[in-house]
């Protein structure tokens, strides 16, 4: 691990949003700093992803000072959302767990409807020290979580993307590769590690700031979603299910759980702890 480097950075300010990148950000108790704080939701209040909607692959959303953001998808006329008052709550529902969060104002609601043709809301976590806390299974106790599928940051590494890809370019969907690390929508990227070198990693540091692995990252159907066209094809699932099963999970990366605040940038050096 002597050389091994924070390859990149990856914010999705918006949850199933494309995500941007940078070469510094700060890590919170509950994330990156404006990573996953926002999230669509149907009538119900349930969830909308790319799972329901791959489209969600090609919208952007730019973050702006104060915490706002900036939608644009395609041609279509961007649209500015401010933070919302946090004068009442409405309860989202995210993967079983009810979470309490702040309605966007209807400007947009409309152009989130729109874009993807049908019904629904854009809703703000507004405290996330305290809106919605990590599995019980794999916490420890007063963790929370942002908008993500379950913890605070997801970590891949480019040497276990490089074993994924050989490994599909030998299977019977060979012409889908090799995959972009975009397909994972991690966090944090890892240079300069053997492949699946992850799978033993307890702690970690990159830079100044510690992580507890929280554990492997289970993956769904969003990872054969073409980030670029939202188009969707069956890699990587296939070859995951031939060849990283775990537990009944085909798994990809890591989850992580910060020990510290501080930032990261680009070039730091990452080091296994235990």
């Amino acid at each position: 691990m002597g050389n091994a480097v924070l390859h990149s950075i990856h914010v999705h300010p918006v949850k199933a949003f494309r995500s941007t990148s940078f070469q510094e950000a700060e890590v919170e108790p509950w994330g990156l700093a404006g990573d996953r704080r926002w999230i669509l939701i149907d009538d119900g209040g349930k969830v909308v992803t790319q799972r329901e909607q791959p489209r969600l692959a090609l919208a952007a959303a730019e973050m702006l000072s104060g915490g706002g953001l900036r939608l644009s998808a395609g041609n279509r006329e961007p649209v500015t959302v401010p933070v919302p008052e946090p004068i009442g709550t409405t309860t989202v529902e995210i993967f079983g767990d009810k979470v309490e969060a702040v309605l966007a104002d209807t400007a947009a609601h409309d152009w989130c409807s729109a874009y993807l043709g049908t019904d629904v809301r854009l809703a703000h976590m507004d405290d996330p020290a305290a809106r919605r806390p990590v599995d019980p299974d794999f916490a420890l106790p007063g963790e929370t979580v942002s908008f993500a599928d379950g913890y605070p940051l997801l970590v891949t590494t480019l040497g276990s993307l490089d074993a994924l890809n050989s490994l599909i370019a030998r299977g019977d969907r060979a012409e889908e590769g090799p995959l972009p690390m975009s397909r994972f929508r991690p966090n944090v990227v890892v240079s300069g590690t053997e492949a699946w070198a992850e799978d033993d990693w307890s702690r970690i540091a990159i830079g100044e700031v510690t992580f507890r692995v929280a554990k492997m990252c289970g993956r769904c159907v969003v990872t054969t979603t073409d980030q670029d066209t939202a188009r969707r094809g069956k890699e990587p699932l296939r070859t995951l299910a031939r060849h990283r099963r775990f537990a009944g999970k085909l798994v990809f990366g890591q989850n992580l759980v910060p020990e510290t605040r501080g930032s990261l940038r680009v070039g730091d050096p990452v080091t296994v702890l235990a």
